[in-house]
């Protein structure tokens, strides 16, 4: 009995193994970057530059209010980043596997970063729904405010005023933008690390840093696009004969490339890179670290 039950466990472990680290990383990972995302909203939300939102939030409502949202934060990144970095490493397993256990070319890897971006958003979206509305809270009239005390607070008042649907809100969009996100991210990480490992022969230390840092830059670059639409969507206004300027996603998409060309998207790339890129390279050096913890305990 003993032994089957830890034969058991050890057949469940290997599975959920991926989605626990995952979990655990992006969570380490927010605790750090929190503020900094604090920061990004309270800029997006037209409060000033970087150094204004910084004072003025110190001095109104003191440094607790950098971590305002870090409970959806959590929850987020519990669910969010488990579902896509354990979905993204079942998915390149079984590809291994079905590739006889060669190394997969990149078109392989980033399928699968699509997919694994897929099903995160998916699970993820009620919870940065929640995260979205917390950090933003303090900037609406005071009788506006919803005043959510955390998360799961956030959660139970949106199904219980708006009905359960209403955590999927703008999930069309959050899914797109996630899937080009993890395209970019999880498969310039991988095939980063054989690059640098393989055919530079750097240490483990560097190459995780090196690879991190490129997983950044092209989770960035491969999200933008969509994030710029996405927000050109979310910020629009009727002019004086009631129209708006875009139909929908794709009518904004064609109009801006028509206008600006294909370098239009890609406005303020710079300050998104810094907005997203810590986070990614933090996920993937706390994930480093987590699975060398497992290794020295035997798990």
């Amino acid at each position: 009995m003993g032994d089957e039950k830890k034969a058991k466990s050890v057949g469940v472990w290997p599975t959920v193994k991926p989605f626990v680290n995952g979990g655990v990383s992006g969570m380490l990972a927010t605790c750090v970057i929190q503020p900094i995302d604090m920061v990004k909203v309270r800029i997006q939300l037209g409060q000033g530059s970087a150094g204004e939102v910084t004072k003025n939030m110190l001095k109104a409502e003191g440094v607790g209010a950098f971590y305002k949202g870090l409970s959806a934060g959590l929850l987020r990144q519990a669910t969010y980043t488990t579902a896509r970095l354990g979905s993204f490493k079942i998915l390149t397993n079984k590809a291994i596997e079905a590739n006889d256990g060669k190394p997969l070319p990149l078109y392989q890897k980033a399928l699968c970063g699509l997919t694994a971006g897929a099903i995160g958003a998916s699970f993820g979206s009620p919870a940065d729904l929640a995260l979205i509305r917390m950090q933003a809270d303090a900037t609406l009239p005071v009788a506006q405010r919803r005043n959510y005390k955390n998360a799961f607070h956030a959660l139970y008042r949106i199904v219980g005023d708006e009905g359960v649907l209403a955590l999927w809100k703008g999930a069309g969009p959050t899914v797109v933008r996630a899937m080009a996100l993890n395209m970019g991210m999880l498969a310039s990480y991988d095939q980063s690390v054989e690059f640098f490992k393989d055919n530079l022969g750097f240490s483990e230390a560097t190459t995780v840093l090196g690879a991190s840092a490129v997983s950044g830059f092209f989770a960035s670059a491969c999200s933008l696009p969509f994030d710029y639409v996405k927000t050109q969507i979310q910020k629009m206004q009727p002019d004086a004969e009631g129209k708006l300027p875009y139909s929908g996603s794709m009518d904004c998409a064609m109009k801006t490339l028509k206008s600006g060309g294909p370098f239009k998207f890609y406005t303020g790339f710079p300050v998104y890179c810094i907005r997203i890129a810590p986070h990614v390279m933090m996920t993937w050096i706390f994930l480093n670290q987590v699975q060398k913890f497992e290794k020295s305990i035997g798990l």
